[in-house]
């Protein structure tokens, strides 16, 4: 793509990145035929190819976004689909996330817009904030349905309809420690990140994590001072919330690698994921922080990734039919595709694979929240392949993931590494413990009846 820059421009290292990708753009438009909200649409503006040409013009005019321009960027899932299809190696994932932060320094959104991104960049990030709005949402919940009758008020009607009814009791594992690996010789030492939304709405997760690798010889260090990793508000184009929460992070991980090193910083939520592999990136221009921040990025692993240089036993099979999800941070983002099909099948799981596995759920971030209508309709779609597939048990490693797809179906779903957990030595997740009673009770009361 030509393209015509000022030197003036040029000079802002964030111009110059961008002007370097908008050129690589063939305008092939490969990245229509898996984006998902060009699929959903049919809208040319609402394809990567699109939103391409209303950045280009934004960035090269040195204008302020108008609302044709918002009205596009915004329903941009950034699931990176379009990265993994584009052949010319166009890096959308940072123009986007350039176009984005241009957008909150020059365009002064609608009141209910404003308060609705600003309540979501101070509560998500915020476990403690996160767990009380949860429990508050109980109150809210009756108006729901006059909420969803108002375009301004959706969100808020998003919100409560996926507030969990009930929230899980805290993991003790979640609280600042070191532990130990279980039994032989030490065979690493890795960081976990604790997270923000995760640790509030399924504990297990991390739970079963530090669980397995302990009994795998595995040091596992929860550290003080983690925060948000700064994904939810970085996608919202708040690049200085984004920037800190980045950088208190890098300072944790650096200390834990001057105190006892690490070999990895293990990552549970595949978004976050993304995001602390882009910290290199994200943190480049800045001196203090440039090398520090390469360093932590080399050392992010998504849980699978690591589980997968691991020497595991393998195991009979199960019986039970895994539908995997591939969350589009993992599989686009991160691409990794094949560990955890692979570690679940050493596990004794029969894997299969939804049709449409590339498309998103419609979860990403705060999109089921800000665009609803979107994200139901991608929902609807990813539930009906994964169905379809007849599963028993539906894994993912990403827990936006979770809650999007839990609330449209009754099929029990469940990080990867739950089910890993369980098949090398810990105790079946409750999730499927619960299904087990329900099960069980359904039969019990069949009987009964017939007896009757």
């Amino acid at each position: 793509m030509q393209t015509n820059f000022t030197p003036a421009q040029l000079a802002d290292p964030h111009v110059a990145a961008s002007e370097q990708i908008l050129r690589k753009c063939v305008h092939c438009g490969f990245c229509t035929a898996t984006c998902p909200t060009y699929v959903t649409l049919g809208n040319e503006l609402d394809s990567p190819r699109g939103r391409i040409y209303l950045i280009k013009d934004m960035l090269e005019n040195d204008r302020p976004a108008d609302t044709e321009v918002v009205t596009h960027i915004d329903r941009c899932l950034s699931c990176l689909a379009c990265v993994t299809t584009c052949p010319s190696g166009v890096d959308y994932m940072h123009l986007v996330d350039h176009a984005r932060a241009h957008i909150e320094k020059t365009y002064k959104r609608p009141v209910m817009n404003r308060l609705t991104r600003a309540v979501l960049a101070a509560v998500l990030p915020y476990p403690g904030r996160f767990r009380l709005a949860l429990r508050l949402a109980r109150v809210g919940r009756p108006f729901e349905g006059l909420f969803r009758r108002h375009q301004a008020l959706k969100p808020f009607a998003a919100m409560l309809a996926l507030a969990p009814r009930s929230l899980p009791t805290p993991s003790h594992l979640a609280t600042p420690a070191t532990h130990r690996a279980e039994q032989g010789e030490k065979r690493g030492r890795v960081a976990i990140l604790t997270g923000c939304a995760q640790q509030v709405l399924d504990p297990a997760i991390n739970a079963a994590t530090t669980r397995l690798l302990t009994r795998l010889g595995v040091e596992v260090v929860v550290p003080r001072g983690e925060v948000c990793c700064g994904s939810l508000v970085h996608h919202m184009g708040r690049e200085e919330q984004a920037l800190a929460s980045a950088r208190a992070n890098v300072d944790v991980w650096t200390r834990e690698i001057e105190d006892g090193g690490l070999d990895a910083i293990i990552i549970t939520a595949s978004g976050c994921g993304t995001t602390i592999k882009d910290y290199g990136h994200m943190l480049r221009l800045d001196p203090l922080y440039a090398e520090k921040a390469a360093r932590i990025s080399a050392l992010a692993r998504d849980v699978t990734e690591y589980l997968a240089t691991l020497d595991l036993p393998s195991h009979m099979p199960r019986g039970l039919t895994v539908a995997y999800h591939s969350a589009c941070s993992m599989q686009h983002g991160q691409k990794i595709t094949l560990a955890p099909k692979q570690l679940l099948k050493a596990a004794g799981f029969t894997v299969r694979d939804p049709a449409e596995g590339h498309l998103c759920c419609g979860s990403a971030g705060t999109y089921n929240i800000m665009q609803p209508d979107i994200s139901d309709a991608l929902k609807a779609r990813k539930v009906k392949n994964i169905e379809a597939t007849k599963p028993d048990i539906i894994a993912t490693g990403n827990i936006g993931c979770i809650t999007q797809i839990a609330s449209g179906t009754a099929v029990p779903i469940l990080h990867t590494v739950e089910l890993l957990d369980w098949a090398y030595g810990g105790d079946m997740p409750e999730k499927l413990v619960a299904k087990t009673r329900g099960r069980q009770s359904s039969r019990q009361a069949n009987l009964a009846a017939r007896k009757i």
